[in-house]
């Protein structure tokens, strides 16, 4: 019975970052455990359903166009969060309440009641989509042998060659996710890479979802989740 008690502590003593194959954020760039790199591309979506029958058939012609010019595997990446519309519901009451022209405030309140009841027989949904671009190559150099500890120098040594790895694979990972942005405008979506916050601020969002927003960007710095 004891032993299952300490079973159960050391289950709710995990921490998210247990879960998480990261070693560092940084420079808009994952460093996964292993040494190899990701980035991010948020990618804006489209109204397929609401295009013609041409207009479709282009979009997937472009699509399967982006997906054959790709010399690498890429991973697609769809959330899907119920919004909280409470705040955009407060302001549209104050701004009828302001209103001066009568007309114009009678449609704002019809059309804040017309929201309110809306959101009390259906959930609405915000959805986001991402592309994770990877770079398979290991930042990560090989372990010092037993010279390198005798002669020292040899963790400063391999910082460095760590620091110049990731130098070099990211100007490799930057192409990428170049390529990637620069097709995607043929399918008629947008394209950003995340940024080094905004990466961060996926993270905790996908592992947080009751969670409050995360504190403001530019509060922000590179993120270390392990060495």
């Amino acid at each position: 019975m004891k032993l299952e008690m300490q079973n159960k502590k050391k289950q709710i003593g995990k921490t998210t970052q247990s879960f998480l194959r990261l070693s560092e954020i940084k420079n808009d760039t994952v460093v996964v455990d292993d040494g190899t790199l990701r980035a991010i591309v948020s990618v804006s979506s489209t109204n397929f359903d609401l295009k013609s029958q041409e207009e479709q058939d282009s979009i997937i012609y472009n699509f399967q166009r982006f997906l054959n010019s790709l010399d690498f595997s890429v991973q697609i990446l769809m959330q899907s969060r119920k919004m909280e519309i409470g705040s955009y519901l407060e302001k549209l009451k104050s701004l009828s309440e302001k209103q001066t022209n009568e007309l114009l405030r009678v449609q704002t309140v019809e059309y804040t009641e017309f929201i309110s009841r809306l959101i009390e027989n259906a959930s609405v949904m915000n959805k986001n989509f991402y592309i994770i671009v990877p770079l398979g190559e290991s930042i990560f150099p090989p372990a010092g042998g037993f010279m390198s500890g005798i002669f020292g120098g040899g963790k400063s040594k391999q910082i460095a060659k760590k620091i110049e790895n990731f130098e070099k694979a990211k100007e490799k990972l930057d192409i990428r996710a170049s390529a990637i942005l620069s097709n995607l405008s043929g399918i008629g979506v947008r394209g950003v890479r995340l940024k080094t916050e905004e990466i961060i601020q996926l993270y905790y969002s996908s592992y947080n979802f009751d969670a409050a927003p995360l504190a403001d960007p530019g509060q922000l710095k590179d993120i270390k989740i392990a060495d």
